[in-house]
């Protein structure tokens, strides 16, 4: 692992020197927790990728560091026919990267694509939309099959992103060279090394644009991500280890920034996901249960996360209008767990558990495997990068799988898509599915107020607390470090790093 870490230090802090066109004043280097995966807002899973895709993709809608909904490449919205409609204006001048126009008919191909595309991961979040009408050159309609509340925020993520219909019609992988609407236009990308991207000079917004090109650098450990950014290999570094802000803080040369994010970190279970399923924790409610009382959520987040990150056991944070109130945090009971074990026939059951090769979340796995093993549980922990491991879940080639969800600004999209049957098998990965469950879900996206949608809500609550295909467990925190000369950078609760108004002084 030192060897890996000093090797990555010294590939990237060639950025900082000869190799160096690409590190001028003019470009702005940030630091990655991860590769993306493909880079097509279709196609794409990652909250990774979401960084990338905020430079490279504008959306219909935004959203504000409060979360509010602001305009992007729609400049206003009504809703009509007792919502079943939703009329968008259209920024009127937009181009795409390739020069094409952004028009009504532009909205259309994209959300029948997002609804049509094989393997689209985003269907799901707008399976609602049954037609879309072009009413002018720079007005669209988005009509229902019912009313559907989550829509505003499904349009201020990947969903609202706009490609080119003409290069994603060219026959060619769209993700190998993606063609949007946003500040910044693909150059390359070499796997696991870096993205570049180069100002868009038709860029509808383009006075706040600043830099001429960005170059996203993944680098996986935290701490050499730090030291990157102290050697001056980067300008900015997002998701610092809780455990290293102090250090961020206390160097004069950096700045550093936060903010309460929207997800969570789970362990998700493969239940139903081929033959890797069929283990007393796959197929037995109790040994799940058991494994969730082994964790002190509390003391998870104190150890491996200084305390700043949130203990949580829903989809939603404690804090959240949409928490369910009667299901509070568990308490950790060893005794209870070893109860349930012997009740399911299963006193020592082992699983392999993976994770991804971020080192925070690795020693989270460790803490867990520990707690665990008290109650009887033998954990074996398995590292994949983590762009390999999401494909090896959706596969179903996997036990079970600590990881996060980057959270959404509407409750249904930390949740629907990973317990609905209807789900995309890359996000309900462990194929769970009850009907019961399904028929809230599709209650609470069609209510008309939040004390609806939370009724429904709670009994999805009720039944997956209590199945368990995913056990949550905390609610991080976005952390950042940044050159102390950066100005202009806002952090926003979705995490995403917009690039309009930053600036090297």
């Amino acid at each position: 692992m030192i060897r890996r870490a000093l090797l990555l230090c010294a590939a990237f802090l060639f950025w900082a020197t000869g190799g160096a066109a690409l590190a001028s004043a003019q470009t702005l280097r940030i630091g990655l927790a991860e590769d993306p995966d493909a880079l097509d807002p279709t196609m794409s899973r990652t909250f990774v990728g979401r960084i990338v895709f905020a430079s490279l993709c504008d959306k219909l809608i935004d959203i504000s560091p409060k979360l509010d909904f602001v305009p992007q490449l729609a400049t206003a919205w009504e809703w009509t026919d007792n919502n079943l409609g939703l009329v968008l204006k259209l920024r009127p001048g937009v181009k795409f990267q390739d020069g094409e126009p952004f028009d009504a008919a532009a909205v259309k191909f994209n959300i029948e694509r997002h609804l049509t595309l094989p393997g689209s991961n985003r269907k799901a979040e707008i399976s609602a939309v049954k037609d879309v009408q072009v009413i002018d050159n720079h007005t669209v309609k988005l009509v229902l099959s019912a009313p559907f509340a989550p829509l505003l925020a499904q349009l201020s993520d990947r969903a609202g992103m706009m490609v080119s219909p003409k290069a994603a019609q060219s026959g060619g992988e769209f993700s190998v060279h993606p063609v949007c609407a946003g500040p910044y236009k693909f150059v390359e990308r070499v796997a696991q090394d870096r993205i570049v991207l180069e100002r868009f000079g038709d860029y509808w917004n383009k006075e706040a644009v600043h830099f001429d090109r960005i170059v996203f650098l993944p680098i996986p450990d935290s701490t050499v991500r730090l030291a990157n950014l102290q050697s001056g290999g980067l300008d900015m570094a997002e998701r610092i280890a809780a455990t290293d802000m102090d250090t961020a803080r206390q160097d004069g040369r950096l700045k550093t920034a936060e903010i309460t994010g929207l997800g969570y970190d789970a362990i998700g279970i493969n239940t139903n996901n081929g033959t890797r399923a069929k283990t007393p924790l796959g197929q037995d409610p109790r040994v799940r249960e058991a494994l969730d009382l082994s964790i002190d959520r509390v003391a998870l987040n104190q150890v491996v996360f200084n305390g700043v990150f949130q203990a949580g056991n829903q989809w939603v944070p404690p804090d959240n209008p949409y928490y369910d109130k009667a299901l509070p945090l568990p308490a950790r009971d060893v005794a209870k767990a070893r109860h349930l074990l012997q009740a399911a026939g299963a006193p020592n059951p082992s699983f392999t558990l993976m994770v991804p090769t971020d080192p925070e979340v690795q020693r989270a796995a460790q803490v867990i495997q520990a707690m665990a093993g008290e109650a009887g549980f033998t954990v074996s922990i398995q590292s994949v990068e983590f762009a390999a491991a999401l494909q090896t879940a959706s596969a179903g080639d996997y036990q079970a799988f600590l990881n996060g969800w980057s959270g959404r600004t509407d409750p249904d999209g930390n949740i629907y898509n990973f317990v609905s049957c209807k789900a995309p098998a890359a996000l309900n990965s462990g194929h769970y599915c009850n009907q019961d469950v399904d028929r809230e879900l599709d209650a609470a996206r069609t209510a008309q107020t939040q004390a609806e949608r939370s009724a429904h809500y709670a009994n999805v609550a009720s039944r997956t607390l209590q199945e368990r295909p995913l056990i949550y467990l905390w609610h991080l925190k976005w952390l950042y470090a940044f050159n102390r000369k950066l100005t202009g950078f806002t952090p926003y609760p979705d995490g995403l790093i917009r690039p309009q108004g930053m600036n090297l002084q």
